[in-house]
């Protein structure tokens, strides 16, 4: 009886402690806790409506307010960046696909593809603030006295934050600066600016 019990604890022991040491599983997909940074090749997928409230700066004419929607998809390029810095985040490529309309001076489609560059805070909080840039195509029906081209091209640039309502669900808020011009390739070329504010829902995995 005594080898029998011997035995027993030798066999049972070591599969206690492998049991013991399995990882707890992370909080979101790719992070350690809300907040804390994505791993390297975490996805998101965004969507947003809002307004361009137009200006007349930069050569504009007229001022253009617009009405938009996005879609736009997310990859994380790489591991959290600066560890133990105020700036500690990671960085996010992402293609954005918009379409919407102008509704003031006149009523013109418009629809376009952008590139952006992301960085995504990581605070530690479910509050995660961002800055973002991008450049890419626009197709448009707005025209003169500002636009002279059906197909030109789009400039943003701003700033937002996601509020982590879910462990993998955010609401997204964003500030940009909106530009649509032919980058001087045909003329009027006055360009079309604004100040973009969009609200949506982003979801990571």
């Amino acid at each position: 009886m005594a080898l029998s019990s011997s035995c027993l604890i030798t066999l049972t022991g070591p599969a206690s402690s492998e049991a013991q040491a399995l990882p707890a599983p992370a909080a979101i997909p790719g992070t350690n806790s809300p907040g804390g940074g994505f791993s390297s090749g975490v996805h998101t997928l965004s969507f947003e409506g809002g307004a361009v409230g137009g200006l007349k700066i930069l050569g504009s004419s007229q001022r253009h307010d617009l009405a938009l929607a996005s879609l736009a998809y997310g990859w994380m390029t790489g591991p959290v960046r600066g560890q133990d810095h105020w700036y500690r985040g990671n960085w996010e490529i992402r293609a954005e696909l918009f379409g919407g309309s102008e509704f003031f001076p006149g009523q013109y489609c418009l629809a376009g593809l952008t590139p952006h560059l992301r960085y995504d805070f990581a605070t530690g909080t479910r509050w995660i603030p961002l800055i973002d840039a991008g450049a890419g195509l626009t197709a448009t029906g707005i025209g003169r006295p500002d636009l002279s081209n059906d197909f030109e091209f789009n400039l943003q640039a701003g700033t937002g934050l996601h509020w982590l309502v879910r462990d993998n669900w955010a609401v997204t808020l964003e500030a940009r600066y909106f530009h649509i011009s032919d980058a001087g390739m045909t003329y009027p070329n006055n360009g079309v600016n604004g100040v973009m504010g969009m609200i949506g829902i982003t979801r990571f995995f």
